[in-house]
């Protein structure tokens, strides 16, 4: 990139299509993980209008009211209102999730099988994933993403535990536009907003109010200028949003989970999936290791690929990319990552203890950048020093 550049990243809010679906997957997993930390899961949701279809594959011991779970986790979105099309209490529901292949157990199960090469726990799917960090803000995350899910954590927060605007929805979407000079932050450009409202809500009031309430108080003041461009619902309405307005799928928000296109991409999304899944626990271990880098002063920006093989424990390659910050020899780092952390599925789960059923905290405002989760801990630092030195 130059040294004068502009880069945007995006946020979706809980009653975004999309999100209704994750959230509806990782709550089917939490509640086959509350019984069961064995559960084989991967649960996709698809809503639209006043229909949620769940489908895939679960081996479980776990028994419960899937579709008690399904209405809860759209209940706590807000999907209560009278004129939602799209209503918790109203919903239809399809259930069409059978079990896990045996092909693919075994090559997940921490057990011999025939023509299986090792008896250990194998990863249980190829694949590529990736985790990266930057110092440039105190979660260790690019900036245009993280304020972004910023504002629309305010937005929630406004429209579940006060009355000050009793006009928002559930669906609603935010961009942040960064300017960079010589690669460090200069000043917000613009900033999107689009939330859905009621019937009888004006612009006036809905523009007014986003900008006064939400988004300046979710933004450092410093990055805002007069020359700071607002564009909030700039259709002029969004009355018909959520399910009712677009259809949702699970994992269609890879980039909004990740580092909004500012680290790579494997292409795996992460709700609705168990943790012997690697799209989803090497991600986050890969963030883990990537962040505790960037802590412990090795680069002031560091991206990690690793790529496994269906059934096979180890990662066909490890590699990392410090994009010139690195304060000590790439392939130093490198080797101390492989000292310091071990990237077999099962020892992924250990290290993280994922075997718990915490998923509904990852699904909203992306799944880096939250302080109480196992990967976004700094714990490994000192190792990574003493292991480069």
């Amino acid at each position: 990139m130059s040294k004068s550049f502009i880069f945007s990243s995006e946020s979706v809010g809980e009653g975004h299509p999309d999100k209704v679906s994750d959230s509806i997957s990782d709550s089917v997993l939490d509640a086959c993980l509350e019984q069961d930390a064995k559960s084989r899961v991967a649960c996709e949701t698809l809503v639209k209008s006043n229909c949620v279809t769940i489908a895939g594959e679960i081996t479980t011991d776990a028994k419960f009211d899937y579709e008690k779970v399904v209405r809860e986790a759209i209940r706590d979105i807000g999907y209560v209102n009278d004129d939602d099309v799209f209503h918790a209490d109203k919903v239809f529901i399809t259930n069409q999730l059978t079990a896990q292949s045996r092909d693919i157990g075994q090559g997940v199960d921490a057990a011999a099988a025939e023509g299986k090469g090792t008896a250990e726990q194998g990863a249980g799917d190829q694949g590529i994933m990736f985790g990266y960090a930057c110092n440039e803000t105190s979660e260790l995350m690019p900036a245009p993403v993280m304020f972004a899910h910023r504002i629309l954590r305010k937005m929630a927060e406004v429209r579940k535990t006060t009355s000050k605007a009793p006009w928002l929805r559930p669906d609603c979407k935010s961009q942040v536009a960064m300017r960079y000079e010589g690669g460090i932050m200069a000043g917000i450009e613009n900033v999107v907003v689009s939330t859905q409202h009621a019937e009888d809500a004006d612009n006036d009031t809905i523009r007014s109010f986003i900008e006064e309430e939400i988004i300046k108080p979710a933004l450092p003041p410093e990055l805002l200028s007069s020359s700071t461009v607002y564009l909030i619902n700039p259709t002029g309405r969004f009355v018909i949003g959520g399910p009712q307005g677009d259809s949702g799928l699970t994992g269609r928000k890879i980039i909004v989970d990740t580092y909004g296109g500012w680290g790579r991409h494997g292409g795996g999304a992460f709700s609705g999936k168990d943790p012997s899944k690697v799209d989803r626990s090497a991600a986050y271990m890969c963030r883990w290791v990537a962040k505790n880098v960037v802590a412990a002063q090795l680069a002031d920006r560091v991206e990690i690929q690793v790529a496994y093989a269906i059934g096979h424990p180890d990662p066909t390659s490890i590699t990392i990319d410090c994009f010139g910050t690195e304060k000590a020899p790439e392939d130093r780092i490198q080797k101390a990552i492989r000292e310091t952390f071990n990237f077999k599925p099962a020892e992924i789960v250990s290290q993280l203890d994922l075997l718990r059923p915490f998923y509904r905290e990852t699904t909203h405002y992306g799944h880096f950048g939250k302080s109480d989760l196992p990967w976004e801990q700094t714990n490994r630092t000192e190792d990574l020093q003493r292991a480069v030195s």
